[in-house]
């Protein structure tokens, strides 16, 4: 099997080593690292890695930004943001950019290499409840009446899974308010993804709440 391949990027040379050392102690292969975001656009389009650690804040081109090219030029790689706050509006743009997650520069190693392992598998790296307060905090209010035309042919269940994901609640608590089985609740999951074009938890709560369907403030037991 091959080691997953990461890029670094991180405008701090002694940070970036860091990361570089953990990563090859666990047998990741570090493919490249970059002190920016132009850079780390150009090498992710170069050496085609299938994790990108980004940092948010960087000169010029900045990891937002950064993120956003990577992920629509290369579908396959995914970004795994590093901040130093858990509340960092740059964090809420990375993950609409399509970022799959994000964790905080002062995590465990441990946490670090089980994040890069966790979003190569294609899941999202982030907890539901972290998801909404994100999204609250930094989302603005969608228009009134967006959320009567959410989501394109979805079904009435599938429109009850996406609204109970966007309002932080676990697989198997969808599963327990829907009177479902969890391989049940990851079928709808699945297929509302394709419905909605995104690839992951993250972004399909985004998009529930730019949508409409979900509101900033609400919360899941006033469902």
């Amino acid at each position: 099997m091959n080691a997953l391949r990461v890029l670094v990027a991180d405008d701090h040379a002694l940070v970036r080593s860091g990361i570089v050392g953990l990563l090859e102690a666990a047998d990741l292969e570090v493919v490249g690292e970059v002190g920016d975001g132009a850079a780390a656009v150009e090498a992710a389009r170069r050496l085609r890695p299938d994790v990108v650690l980004m940092d948010i804040r960087m000169p010029g081109v900045d990891g937002v930004d950064a993120t956003a090219r990577i992920t629509a030029e290369q579908g396959s790689a995914r970004v795994l943001v590093l901040t130093t706050f858990d509340l960092d509006e740059y964090v809420y743009r990375a993950l609409a950019a399509g970022a799959s997650g994000f964790l905080l520069k002062d995590a465990p190693p441990e946490r670090l290499i089980d994040g890069v392992r966790t979003v190569a598998r294609g899941e999202a790296l982030l907890a539901p409840a972290l998801t909404r307060r994100l999204i609250e905090q930094y989302l603005a209010a969608p228009s009134p009446g967006a959320a009567s035309d959410a989501g394109p042919d979805l079904t009435p269940r599938e429109r009850e899974v996406w609204m109970l994901l966007a309002r932080g609640l676990s697989n198997h608590e969808v599963g327990e308010r829907l009177f479902l089985s969890e391989a049940t609740v990851k079928a709808h999951i699945t297929r509302l993804f394709v419905k909605l074009g995104v690839r992951d938890r993250v972004q399909a709560v985004v998009a529930a709440y730019e949508s409409g369907l979900v509101r900033p403030g609400e919360q899941a037991e006033a469902w």
